[in-house]
């Protein structure tokens, strides 16, 4: 870097112009110039993916150049303060994870929404021209963001009709240089365990809707992303224990990091 410096300063005249009385290279020109070839910014910021936890299943992704929204939920009070989205994906018809009075109060002037045709099928008229219908095993591109739609789905007998197959999605999400999935409601099915090169994992465990603590680590250790975020816990009437999760993990493969964030901030648990 220092030799690319010096060889910079030392061409300043030819990028310049030679000095004279109409032309004078100064100190602030040199500065300009070196400002315009080595960005003050450090480039890694580009590959930063902040997580801000909502609530729940509401979550934000923001990276230098993209905001995206998963799950907004909860008035647009939830949302205070956060940067306006560029971009929504929602995995499913229930209202932990698509309220139409949400979306409505939000800044969606410059969003699109990411849906399954269950949820576009119910989307208010004023926010139906936003919606991309993504469906199981599609996939799309937008502001550079490329997002895989998942499927979610229940296994148990006894709760089938919660998440019938096809009709939510859970989202693979590529931004930043990662690839970053959100299981939405589902268990431990073939799908997520078949998932590759994941950086970070979003996975829900509640039951009766979701899946026990147990089946969500067995399928964490089947595709093994670097790091896995448990959220969407809490059940009726339980929590789910995320520490029983997070041993879990830790026991069946140390590589993977586990990020406990708080998802119920309105709540002692």
């Amino acid at each position: 870097m220092k030799y690319f410096l010096l060889t910079l300063l030392g061409s300043l005249p030819i990028i310049l112009g030679q000095p004279n009385s109409e032309n004078p290279i100064t100190t602030k020109d040199a500065t300009t110039i070196l400002e315009q070839v080595v960005p003050s910014r450090d480039s890694r910021s580009e590959k930063e993916v902040k997580v801000i936890p909502i609530e729940h299943a509401s979550a934000i992704l923001e990276s230098v150049d993209i905001t995206v929204y998963i799950d907004p939920v909860g008035g647009a009070e939830a949302f205070e303060g956060q940067k306006s989205p560029d971009l929504i994906l929602i995995t499913d018809i229930h209202g932990d994870h698509f309220n139409p009075e949400t979306l409505e109060g939000l800044n969606t002037e410059k969003a699109k929404i990411i849906a399954p045709q269950a949820v576009a099928d119910k989307m208010p008229k004023e926010l139906s021209t936003k919606v991309l219908v993504l469906n199981n095993g599609d996939t799309t591109s937008y502001l550079g963001v490329k997002i895989e739609a998942i499927p979610m789905y229940n296994l148990r007998s006894e709760a089938l009709h919660f998440h019938p197959k096809g009709r939510g999605n859970g989202y693979v999400i590529n931004m930043g240089g990662q690839r970053i999935y959100f299981s939405g409601d589902t268990e431990d099915i073939p799908e997520m365990r078949a998932l590759k090169n994941i950086d970070k994992a979003f996975i829900c465990m509640n039951l009766p809707y979701t899946m026990t603590v147990d089946s969500a680590a067995d399928a964490v250790l089947a595709f093994k992303p670097k790091q896995v975020y448990p959220y969407h816990y809490r059940g009726n009437p339980d929590v789910s224990d995320v520490g029983k999760f997070k041993a879990l993990i830790n026991q069946g493969d140390p590589t993977i990091e586990v990020v406990q964030l708080d998802w119920y901030p309105k709540e002692d648990y």
